[in-house]
């Protein structure tokens, strides 16, 4: 903008002083001559400057501009050295004639370059025809008119008339360039060349005005006619760089734009026609006026009209090639539109079908006729009509230069029944109505929805899994439901799964699974939502009623939870008709105001392992307590990990007591944990809190060569009282303990044989029976003797008692605790009792707390028993104590002489039990 009112400002100054003579003659022959050469000489620096710092196909075109101007301003330069400074008239034929001579024709060139380049051969000859059919036409108005008589005048020489009608002649050919060029412009940077057309436009009718003959008498330098040429030089100088020029897909655009105007289109085909008539219109004139028609006017006519004709047979010769051509393409496309799979309409503004190609009646299973003067609106389902129709006024109110196309879909009445297609249309403009080009993609949505509905859903009950549980549960927490306390979720496992999986197989847990989400699936509302989190573990959204008595809805949620508890508990029957019972445990949490998905899924969870601690099959309500009671436990777990290497475990030892003498036949090695706080931990308490098998596993190490290794000093000291080390089944088999570790752990620190006792505590039914046996028998041969754990817990252990070879028997704790009140126990008791001395098992009850029970089981046949009844679990000193001692007091015993029962350690007379 400031480029533009600089430049206004300058031609305004320029042609103000010109008009009032520049306040003296001296000064308006300085302006006259040096100012239009200092304007000339801008605009040769400027295209020159131009041209260097832009390469392109233009480059040459701004060159040979600089090189015009430059011409100028040298002419005006010698005129005004004449003028100005020599003070004389400037002679006829001086070199200032030369320079401005040499104005035109890069001018001429220039213009070529910028015009649009023909495609062939033809498009060159009538590119040149055209030329002079603008030239001939303005030739013969101009003879005609004026030059017959310049060319004409006595006593001037041939010399001065040939200048006389060098410049005319010059602009003549300029301005039939310019006038080409304004139909022949290239599409790139079309304001600059728009501006130069201007500037060299404005140039040559200043130099038309100057070869006039009535002007060229009175012109003098500085007059109103130089602010003509001062301004063309300075446009031609802002040409290159003061015009916007605008992104190439924009010009592109514009241009495409421009060319598709009709009437641009009818100026460029009547420009040869309107040649030829100006051509006319100066013989005519001749006739009119009586004149003699002059030769040149003759044969200038005959040459237009020469080629006129010539370039109409161009032209027709070229309209027959394009005829056959687009006979060609039109028979091309039409056979790829009634070919193509898709379907091809086209619907004019008011939506009425104008066209519809054959594919309609594969696709679409309507004839493509029937379908031609429908409404489209009639033919969209109802449902997507408004979505559509928003759409296509979306698209025809946006510019097709940035959104050429769009695509839309929708449904799509089809002729078989009446169902509705899956139709995805690319649409275009088309005459002002609309071109679509559709297909149907009904199987792509059914799959696109089939595949939504896998990654949704649990392959195998087909129930929603965790992902869509968790957006139905969020879903439930927002809108006109958030303040709803109502809502809850149960989380649901299956007690029992694990065991039915494993003794008749996957397919058996699998056809339980599918029945239990039957179950469940059956007995939520319709509203709700039941699903499968993943193994045996279901859930269940419970929506809210939206009422405010929060307990009746605590009720009767929990009502639902036990019904369903109940529905799931009862008996399964299997494909090969077994039966089967599993029962179910169940957390139930509430929404509440602010809580969100994740923390409300968590607090079921919680509940739901609530519900498994306290004995399985029942239902739990979630409480906050839980929250902290899982914080405590992740602590607490976090504490274990580093606990053994700090040196917070320690080694108690609980004395197992001879029955018959009182005296102690062994000790039981039991590891508790004092943590850096000073609480004091039993391993039923830490282990619970953590499910690291490798931790696990490396406390059994510390444990078993601690109590080795304590048990090797105190034999070193005297006191060969064995040591007692409970191990899991599934330890003795890890490869974390091979056999080998415990010989090189007895030998590396001393210890007798029989002086270690491993009591097998692992009463897992999936534990291979015959790798165990080879394990146990292979530590009996280093002295270990074999302890059976827990003994009458279940058939697991009598099965056991059949197969592995065994030293003794350790009483379940069950066994002992109610020996003393329950009549039924104590004939259970006996008859185990009675079971291990027939097979020549010693026996050791756990548990013995209480006088009366060590005088119940000794009177049973017990031989040995450890408890509170005698001692608790002692640290080393104390032990040591016990055993210097070596005797604790039996209720109601009579003194039995020591060397009549072998000590507990002693298997002379031990036989191996029966297979």
């Amino acid at each position: 903008m400031l480029a533009q009112i600089a430049l206004g400002l300058l031609c305004a100054g320029y042609t103000t002083g010109a008009s009032l003579g520049w306040g003296s003659p001296e000064t308006a022959l300085f302006m006259g001559d040096f100012g239009l050469s200092a304007a000339a000489l801008t605009a040769a620096i400027s295209c020159y400057l131009y041209a260097r710092a832009h390469r392109g196909s233009a480059r040459p075109a701004w060159l040979l501009f600089a090189f015009s101007s430059f011409m100028a301003a040298a002419g005006n330069a010698v005129w005004g050295w004449y003028e100005v400074v020599l003070r004389t008239e400037v002679p006829d034929f001086s070199v200032a004639n030369l320079f401005f001579l040499l104005f035109a024709p890069p001018a001429i060139v220039g213009l070529l370059v910028l015009a649009k380049k023909p495609a062939n051969r033809a498009g060159w000859v009538c590119l040149a025809l055209d030329t002079w059919l603008i030239g001939g036409s303005l030739l013969t108005l101009s003879w005609s008119l004026a030059l017959a008589r310049t060319a004409h005048v006595e006593g001037e020489s041939v010399a001065g008339a040939a200048l006389s009608l060098a410049y005319p002649l010059l602009d003549i050919v300029l301005v039939s360039m310019v006038l080409v060029l304004h139909f022949r412009r290239a599409q790139a940077n079309r304001s600059a060349t728009n501006t130069a057309i201007a500037a060299l436009a404005l140039t040559v009718l200043c130099d038309a005005l100057f070869t006039s003959p009535l002007l060229r008498e009175n012109y003098a330098s500085g007059q109103l006619l130089d602010a003509g040429w001062f301004a063309g030089s300075l446009l031609l100088a802002y040409a290159p760089w003061g015009v916007r020029r605008l992104p190439d897909a924009a010009a592109a655009a514009r241009g495409q734009g421009l060319h598709s105007r009709p009437v641009a289109g009818s100026l460029a085909a009547l420009t040869p026609y309107l040649a030829a008539a100006v051509c006319t219109l100066g013989i005519l004139y001749n006739v009119v006026e009586g004149r003699r028609v002059d030769r040149v006017v003759v044969l200038t006519g005959c040459a237009v009209v020469l080629a006129l004709v010539v370039r109409q047979g161009i032209m027709l010769l070229d309209n027959i090639a394009l005829t056959h051509e687009l006979a060609h393409k039109e028979n091309h496309f039409r056979s790829l539109v009634q070919g193509s799979s898709d379907v091809i309409m086209i619907a004019a503004p008011n939506g009425r079908l104008h066209y519809v190609s054959p594919a309609a009646s594969g696709v679409y299973g309507r004839d493509a006729d029937d379908l031609v003067g429908t409404e489209l609106a009639a033919l969209i389902h109802p449902d997507d009509l408004g979505a559509v129709v928003h759409e296509v006024r979306r698209f025809l109110a946006a510019s097709p230069a940035e959104e050429p196309t769009t695509r839309i879909e929708c449904r799509f009445r089809s002729g078989r029944g009446g169902e509705w297609l899956h139709v995805e249309s690319t649409v275009n403009r088309h005459q002002g109505g609309l071109l679509f080009n559709s297909r149907d993609v009904t199987e792509r949505v059914r799959l696109q929805a089939q595949l939504q509905h896998n990654a949704e859903h649990d392959p195998l009950t087909d129930l929603p899994n965790r992902a869509l549980f968790t957006r139905r549960v969020r879903q439930a927490l927002g809108g006109r439901r958030a303040s709803d306390p109502g809502t809850a979720v149960l989380f649901i496992d299956l007690d029992g799964f694990k065991a039915v999986n494993d003794r008749l197989g996957h397919q058996a847990g699998d056809d339980l699974l599918v029945q239990a989400a039957r179950r469940l699936h059956d007995s939520v509302r319709s509203g709700d939502t039941a699903a499968r989190l993943g193994g045996d573990e279901f859930a269940a959204l419970i929506l809210g009623d939206g009422g405010r008595d929060r307990t009746a809805r605590r009720n009767q949620v929990q009502e639902i939870a036990d019904r369903l508890r109940l529905t799931l508990s009862r008996p399964y029957r299997l494909d090969g008709g077994q039966e089967v019972r599993v029962a179910a445990s169940i957390g139930v949490a509430f929404a509440e105001p602010g809580i969100d998905a994740g923390d409300l899924l968590r607090n079921a969870d919680l509940a739901m392992y609530r519900a498994k601690a306290a004995g399985k099959d029942r239902v739990e309500l979630y409480a906050p307590q839980m929250q902290a009671e899982v914080v405590r436990r992740t602590e607490l777990a976090a504490r274990l990990r580093t606990a053994l290497h700090d040196g917070e475990f320690a080694l108690l030892h609980q004395p197992v007591v001879d029955l018959a003498t009182g005296r102690i036949a062994a000790v039981s090695a039991q590891a508790r944990w004092r943590s850096a706080q000073g609480i004091l931990f039993t391993p039923a308490e830490y282990l619970r809190v953590t499910d690291d098998g490798e931790r696990t596993a490396e406390l059994g190490r510390w444990l078993l060569e601690e109590a080795v290794e304590q048990a090797a000093e105190r034999a070193g000291i005297g006191h060969r009282t064995p040591v007692s080390i409970r191990l899991s089944a599934r330890r003795l088999l890890d490869r974390s303990l091979p056999l080998g570790s415990v010989e090189s752990l007895l030998t590396r620190h001393g210890l007798p044989s029989g002086s270690l006792i491993v009591e097998l505590a692992d009463s897992d039914p999936r534990i291979p029976l015959d790798e165990l046996e080879q394990r146990l028998a292979a530590l009996r041969r280093l002295g270990v003797r074999i302890a059976l754990d827990g003994f009458g817990s279940g058939h697991v252990a009598v099965n056991a008692l059949r197969r592995l070879p065994v030293d003794m028997l350790k009483l379940d704790r069950g066994l002992v605790e109610g020996v003393v009140e329950s009549a039924r126990l104590r004939k259970i008791t006996r008859g185990v009792l009675r079971l291990a001395g027939d097979l020549g098992l010693r026996t050791v009850a756990d548990g013995v707390d209480v006088p009366e029970q060590v005088v119940a089981l000794r009177a049973m046949g017990c031989t040995h028993a450890q408890g509170m009844a005698f001692s608790g679990p002692l640290d080393e000193y104390r032990l040591r104590r016990a055993l210097v001692r070596d005797e604790y007091p039996l209720p109601g015993a009579v003194p039995v002489p020591v060397g009549n029962r072998p000590p507990i350690g002693s298997h002379s007379e031990t036989p191996v039990p029966p297979t």
